[in-house]
């Protein structure tokens, strides 16, 4: 099967926004809301009152940086603050300004050339969600029964029957009884709030891809597919990517997962899936022995995240860009940190040149860098809900040396095209150095990393790095080179410090 990803995916720098925590709109009205205060310490339930006209009034914010891509957490109406509990698929939560604030953004977006997808919860939705709801009200004789998947003594009411646990029963669930043993149907995670959809059922099959269609024709570039392995059906990604694709073929299919990926990029479902194994890379060769043990409790971290030293990190490299097609590496989301994570500042204990580090690699490597809202500006947190702050918009307390890097690095990858589509050799990986190249037609670019914390050097040959007898042109970072010895190039980078040649 021919493979084929959005091409404008391959020159995307995504900005990954929580609605909630990033900008309060001066058109939705907070009057009588009961919000926690934008600068107070998140809560695990709290709303902060971030809205769609809150994000659409920073876009020349983005875009001064060099952002052209959206990703955005749920908008549909819920009654959590992240909205993976979704109510209504069909419309913005009108905390975030409904349909007309989101219509508003998308024009206004699309205006700077910017794209923007939307985060789609299509395995599970919530106690609130009309169909589920009405099975709460009538028992089996709802025509919605078969949209989850019931307990028929509950359903029956031979067994107490409710949406929301007694006591008793989430005592059961927390000593490891499923939801559908303990309170009556399957949950996500045996969540009471987040019931499993049964995807088995043609209608609500139907009903998931009509969603996916709607929200296509209203304008959206595509969709980040909330926890899709637990839909296990390929049939149904198959025909969710012949719905979307049929209405805009650029439209960019992502999904969560968090492992390998190989049974969802063969060209008939994803385009390319969150690349956390690049992250779990990253991790353990700029952070290594001084990693936040909390971070183990995420995802799948605690199986392939460990401290790497630089040969180990490019046996890794080379791996992750074995597993799939140039087309489908070329348009992966590689991020260092989101919603679900630590920040990446965090779990690198307060290190800002790990953070810098991660994003030159991210910047010069293979697929889609995505930037999690704050990070650029130093916002730290550990596990949700620390990770999910307000965006501090005091310039007072920004990192003003952070956010040019990361405008510098944003301006140098849109200036090169070797660097979005250019091939991938490593070069060397000793002693913390790891170096590679990207090559292009005529273009070849060299980027050298020293994770160490000592000064450090690096030999490459002459041929690799161009005319051996020349100096190469420094893009990015800065560096000390000798003359070529025995037709080598001889670089000696600072400690935790990293360069982009032209050569």
């Amino acid at each position: 099967m021919m493979i084929s990803t959005p091409e404008w995916v391959k020159d995307a720098i995504f900005y990954q926004i929580f609605p909630d925590r990033f900008a309060q709109g001066k058109k939705v009205s907070k009057t009588g809301l009961h919000l926690e205060t934008w600068d107070s310490a998140p809560s695990a339930y709290g709303f902060k009152g971030g809205d769609l006209w809150g994000v659409t009034e920073h876009l020349d914010y983005l875009q001064d940086m060099g952002i052209n891509a959206i990703y955005l957490n749920p908008i549909f109406s819920s009654a959590s603050y992240h909205r993976y509990h979704t109510y209504d698929y069909y419309a913005v939560d009108p905390l975030l300004g409904g349909n007309s604030a989101f219509k508003k953004l998308l024009d206004a977006a699309h205006r700077r050339d910017m794209r923007v997808i939307l985060d789609g919860v299509f395995n599970h939705a919530s106690r609130g969600f009309w169909q589920f709801h009405h099975v709460l009200e009538i028992g089996d004789a709802s025509p919605y029964v078969d949209w989850f998947f019931f307990n028929p003594d509950r359903l029956n009411h031979q067994k107490h029957w409710g949406a929301y646990p007694t006591q008793e029963e989430e005592n059961t669930l927390r000593y490891g009884v499923s939801s559908y043993d303990a309170i009556g149907y399957r949950a996500w995670w045996n969540i009471p709030a987040l019931p499993k959809f049964n995807t088995e059922t043609p209608a609500v099959r139907e009903f998931l891809w009509n969603v996916a269609e709607y929200w296509i024709k209203f304008g959206i570039d595509g969709w980040r597919l909330d926890v899709p392995n637990e839909i296990d059906n390929d049939a149904f990604w198959e025909e969710f990517r012949q719905r979307v694709k049929s209405i805009n073929p650029q439209a960019y299919i992502v999904g969560e997962i968090w492992h390998e990926g190989q049974r969802w990029l063969q060209g008939n479902q994803f385009d390319a899936i969150m690349n956390y194994m690049l992250t779990g890379a990253l991790l353990g060769f700029l952070v290594g022995d001084r990693l936040d043990q909390s971070l183990f409790q995420v995802g799948d971290y605690s199986k392939y995240v460990r401290p790497l030293d630089a040969a180990s990190f490019a046996d890794r490299i080379n791996y992750l860009l074995s597993l799939y097609p140039t087309e489908i590496n070329q348009a992966q989301l590689n991020l260092l940190d989101d919603h679900d994570t630590p920040r990446f500042l965090t779990t690198a204990c307060g290190d800002i040149s790990a953070l810098q580090l991660g994003w030159l690699f991210l910047f010069t490597f293979p697929g889609a860098p995505c930037v999690y809202y704050g990070d650029e500006i130093g916002l730290d947190g550990g596990r949700d809900p620390e990770n999910r702050k307000a965006f501090p918009w005091s310039k007072k307390v920004w990192n003003k040396t952070l956010l040019n890097d990361l405008k510098s690095l944003i301006a140098l990858r849109k200036a090169h095209p070797a660097l979005r589509r250019g091939s991938f050799i490593t070069l060397s990986a000793a002693n913390g150095i790891y170096a590679f190249s990207r090559s292009l037609e005529n273009e070849k670019l060299v980027v050298i990393i020293n994770a160490s914390t000592q000064t450090q050097t690096c030999n490459l040959p002459g041929d690799q790095v161009g005319n051996p007898t020349g100096n190469p042109e420094v893009l990015f970072g800065a560096i000390k080179f000798s003359a070529p010895n025995n037709q080598k190039n001889t670089f000696e980078l600072a400690p935790r410090s990293g360069v982009v040649l032209k050569v």
